[in-house]
């Protein structure tokens, strides 16, 4: 009997979804076979577990919606720490003290996720 061949391949993708804006990152592990008849097929697992592949059919894991956009790994968190930086107030000095305001906490839009990436 032959060796079934087998390779495994790390990839990592943020997604924004385009209904709710929310964004989420994930890591997957990407698994190459070959089966006994000489045909590949691919498994991909994200924290052990078996997934559908992410490239396929996308879901968010917000709203449930299907019109997601792919990325390269990064983009959310980069955006986010962007956004964070952005939004944290400045320290106070002492003469500051009693004019500082507190900023509501950020609700997150897809129009801040993807601020970052539009060209000027």
């Amino acid at each position: 009997m032959s060796e079934i061949a087998e390779t495994t391949a790390h990839e990592a993708y943020a997604f924004a979804c385009m209904r709710c804006g929310y964004g989420w990152e994930q890591a997957y592990e990407i698994e190459h076979h070959v089966d006994a008849s000489g045909q590949a097929f691919v498994i991909y697992k994200a924290n052990g577990d078996r997934v559908p592949s992410p490239l396929s059919a996308p879901t968010c894991l917000n709203c449930g919606g299907h019109v997601v956009r792919i990325m390269r790994a990064g983009r959310v968190s980069s955006a986010q720490q962007v956004q964070h930086r952005a939004s944290a107030p400045a320290q106070p000095g002492p003469q500051d003290a009693a004019d500082a305001t507190v900023k509501p906490e950020h609700h997150w839009h897809l129009s801040d996720l993807l601020h970052p990436f539009h060209r000027k």
